[in-house]
């Protein structure tokens, strides 16, 4: 069984909720929701989601790194904004943080965070291949989608073999029309 370490940041929210801020197993590392807070527990970039948006970001960087690894290593993230029609100023920052390395991403409107204040939360998954592991690096392969075998198009045959039985059901009437005009 693999060894759990559990990271703490400080957060003044980390012990009326009970969370790490982040977690590593082998060869991953969990990123709780990280807010816009600085290394004094205040809330960065009031009303501003794109400075809050970096301060989240470099949080997580902060605590990736504690664990060993850095934002290059981030596979996915799950953005949480108040306000979805500022979605340009939340990507702008994930865009200078993660455009060499992208992570797969979501994002997502609430309806509020935690404080009034917060405008975004990120949540951050990360994975050092275990060879980069074994080494003690924590770069990661960048494969070019070249590189990547083609998906194959979805094939949408159905034998009559495999098909499943249905009831056959009465014929429906067609709804009544009007006729329509000649030009």
């Amino acid at each position: 069984m693999s060894e759990i370490t559990r990271i703490a940041s400080q957060s003044r929210w980390e012990p009326i909720f009970g969370f790490s801020r982040a977690v590593r197993t082998d060869n991953w590392v969990v990123v709780s929701g990280t807010t816009a807070f600085d290394e004094r527990g205040t809330i960065v970039g009031k009303n501003q989601m794109y400075v809050q948006a970096r301060q989240v970001i470099a949080n997580i960087g902060a605590a990736l790194e504690r664990a060993g690894m850095t934002l290059s290593n981030v596979v996915r993230t799950r953005v949480f904004v108040t306000d979805i029609t500022r979605f340009a100023e939340v990507a702008r920052a994930h865009q200078e943080s993660f455009g060499s390395n992208p992570p797969a991403s979501t994002v997502v409107e609430v309806r509020g965070l935690v404080h009034p204040d917060m405008l975004v939360e990120i949540e951050a998954d990360a994975y050092e291949t275990p060879l980069a592991a074994d080494s003690g690096s924590s770069a990661t392969k960048s494969h070019a989608a070249a590189s990547l075998p083609k998906p194959k198009a979805p094939r949408a045959t159905v034998s009559a073999k495999s098909a499943p039985a249905r009831k056959s059901s009465p014929p429906r009437k067609p709804a009544p029309t009007k006729p329509r005009k000649r030009r």
